[in-house]
């Protein structure tokens, strides 16, 4: 077998994040379908919600290059 361990891990930590985006889109227009008035705000709150949930798939890049 060739190859780093790492690069395994930081793909299983990539799944996470992926997932969490996905969530958070669905779940974005759901919302948005139920009350459409507060659409802005809902937008925010997601980009919000992306950035916390991207920051720990660059956690696992960073792990993976520190292991």
């Amino acid at each position: 077998m060739t190859g780093s361990i790492a690069t395994i891990g930081y793909g299983l930590a990539a799944i996470g994040p992926g997932i969490g985006v996905g969530l958070i889109g669905a779940k974005n227009q759901e919302a948005t379908a139920r009350q459409p008035e507060i659409a802005g705000l809902l937008r925010t709150n997601m980009i919000i919600a992306i950035s916390f949930t991207e920051a720990l798939g660059l956690l696992g890049l960073v792990a993976g290059f520190i292991l």
